[in-house]
């Protein structure tokens, strides 16, 4: 099966109704906001979505997807490829008075005026938020080991008295 450009939105409840299914791309060049937070977007986004109803009536819009981002290793600096696949699960809402009644399981997913979600942003966001916190290769693809950090020393504290020294000879003094 060919994968097709997925639309940049949709209604979620119409879709939800007819039981919808993707399976299609994200191309690299759409996801400029990713884009800007790695060093690159290597790949075009996989992405399958599948739009439902679940036992409490709610819509939901349920998928996953993977792209290849390049990113700066923080210990040698060196570009390397990260391989992002994430799985989510979204309920729409019509506004952020809604967000409470959802389950814990279900993200909400604001609609806008005419009722559709932006898949292209959901889907970048969920991407960004999936980038570990510090990139980095794994120990032994990267240049800089654990063995050859060196850090610096921490230089002892001065042998200075403790200015609260003068209290204690006080009061021994006042002791005597």
């Amino acid at each position: 099966m060919q994968k097709v450009k997925l639309p940049l939105t949709v209604d979620p409840f119409k879709s939800a109704q007819k039981r919808l299914d993707y399976d299609g791309i994200i191309t690299g060049k759409q996801l400029e906001r990713l884009a800007e937070a790695t060093e690159g977007v290597i790949s075009d986004a996989n992405v399958k979505l599948s739009f439902d109803i679940d036992a409490q009536g709610l819509k939901i819009v349920s998928g996953n997807a993977k792209v290849d981002v390049t990113l700066e290793c923080q210990r040698c600096w060196k570009p390397f490829s990260h391989h992002c696949d994430i799985e989510f699960i979204y309920s729409p809402v019509f506004n952020e008075d809604q967000v409470g009644n959802l389950p814990e399981a279900y993200e909400p997913a604001l609609v806008d005026e005419n009722g559709e979600i932006n898949l292209l942003h959901l889907i970048e966001d969920e991407l960004m938020v999936a980038l570990p916190q510090v990139a980095m290769h794994d120990e032994v693809d990267c240049e800089v080991t654990a063995d050859g950090m060196v850090f610096g020393e921490i230089p002892l504290a001065d042998e200075r008295p403790n200015p609260f020294a003068v209290l204690k000879n006080l009061k021994q003094s006042n002791e005597e």
